[in-house]
Formats: structure tokens, C-alpha cells, sequence
């Protein structure tokens, strides 16, 4: 089974179409419960996989350790983590609010931390499993306005590296997705043409390449811009 963090648009819900049209039943959670009964539906109808939704905050703790103990209920060996629960909020770190900070950390960062905490220790003793973290080019350079969501991005790539050394004795894979600017929700409302952003679908179609290799081979970093460069 395959278990996507804010899967019901964008990357995420892109990876879940991705997974699913090669029959991988899929565990899903977003904040709108409405949106993902529509991808449930649609996904269901379309491939004839299971798909699991819970509607759940992951900027909570609390959220992240029920939507963890939803998945274990279903019952099946979770092959494939995808972190990519995220928010940005443009800002400078000595204007932004301290809400702001928090917020962004705890949804960009925390949430991926306890989530693989929860599936990890499986993975671990099956020694099989592969979990992706959806990152960001502001994983490695600082931009005017990026605040603190540069800063969570940094934090998840140094998190993603330190679990590819603990995994490696384990045989769990571990792989930074790191996307330039995507044609997703975050950007509705933006007066750019669609040829100045990657395809939700061309992230997903990595991420699935990476998950076939071999057993003898990870992809550790993905970086992916448009082909017009940064924006």
C-alpha cells in the first residue's frame, strides 16, 4: 500500500494517480474531507484500487498520530511514504509573524517527521520500503520572500538525509524530491504562462521511476525545474 500526505491535489494527488494506475491501493489524507471523497471516487472508479481517505491536519500532532493509526487499521504492509503535506506563506524572517513561523514549521517539517515515525519501524523489520520526501529547490538556495518556508524545506532535506544513513543497514530507501516551481493551487492567481511551470505529473512520474529501480539502487536527491528555469 502507498500512503500519500496531502494527497488530494497537486504533487500529491498527482503521485496518487500515478501509484494507483499500477493497481498500488492507496491511504490518503488532506484537510477537506469533501476533496478527498472526490479523489476517492474518481481514483476508485477509474483504476478499481482501494483508496483510504481520513481527513486530518498534520500541522497537529495529534492529527498526524490518528491519521498514523488509521493506516495500521487497514491492515496492510505500507510499502511507499510520501511526505508532502506543505504550506507557504511568502514572507521575510524579520517581518513574518511568529504564527507564521510555527505554522509552516510544524506543517512542513513536523508533520513529515512523526509521519515517518510512524511508518518507519515497519519498513525497518519487512527491510523493504522506500519513503519520499517532497521538498523544494528552496531546500538548497535562500530567495527574496521565501522566510520560513526556505527554512523548513532546508530542515526536511537535512532530515531526509540523516534517515537515508539510519535506512541504510534496513534496506528502506529514502529520496528528496526537490521541485522547482509547479503548476499547482499555491500558484492560482499568478499572471505566468503554464510553459513557466513543471507538471504535477512529470514530479509524480519521477518519483514512480525512482520507486522501480532495482533493489540495488536509490535515487537519493531529485531536483526538477522547469525547463525555462526558476521563476
Amino acid at each position: 500500500m502507498i500512503v500519500v500526505t496531502g494527497g488530494s491535489k497537486g504533487i500529491g494527488k498527482a503521485i496518487v494517480h500515478r501509484f494507483a494506475k499500477e493497481g498500488h491501493n492507496i491511504a490518503v489524507c488532506s484537510r477537506s474531507l469533501d476533496t478527498l471523497m472526490a479523489l476517492k471516487k474518481e481514483v476508485e472508479e477509474t483504476y478499481g484500487v482501494e483508496v483510504y481517505v481520513q481527513s486530518s491536519d498534520l500541522s497537529v500532532k495529534e492529527d498526524a498520530k490518528k491519521f498514523i493509526e488509521f493506516v495500521h487499521r487497514i491492515g496492510q504492509p505500507v510499502d511507499v511514504l510520501v511526505n508532502n503535506t506543505g504550506v507557504f506563506i511568502p514572507g521575510s524572517i524579520h517581518e513574518e509573524e511568529d504564527s507564521t513561523f510555527e505554522l509552516m514549521m510544524h506543517t512542513n517539517l513536523f508533520s513529515a517527521y512523526y509521519i515517518t515515525k510512524g511508518f518507519v519501524k515497519e519498513m525497518m523489520e519487512r527491510k523493504k520500503g522506500h519513503v519520499f520526501n517532497i521538498a523544494s529547490v528552496a531546500s538548497f538556495m535562500a530567495y527574496t520572500n521565501g522566510g520560513t518556508y526556505a527554512i523548513s524545506k532546508h530542515a526536511m532535506l537535512g532530515m531526509s538525509r540523516c534517515l537515508r544513513e539510519e535506512m541504510k543497514p534496513y534496506d528502506v530507501k529514502v529520496t528528496t524530491v526537490m521541485p522547482g516551481a509547479t503548476r499547482t493551487a499555491s500558484w492560482d492567481g499568478v499572471d505566468l504562462p503554464e510553459e513557466r511551470f513543471s507538471k504535477s505529473e512529470d514530479i509524480a512520474d519521477i518519483v514512480f521511476a525512482s520507486y522501480i529501480l532495482s533493489e540495488r539502487s536509490v535515487v537519493e536527491d531529485i531536483v526538477i525545474r522547469p525547463q525555462l528555469g526558476d521563476i
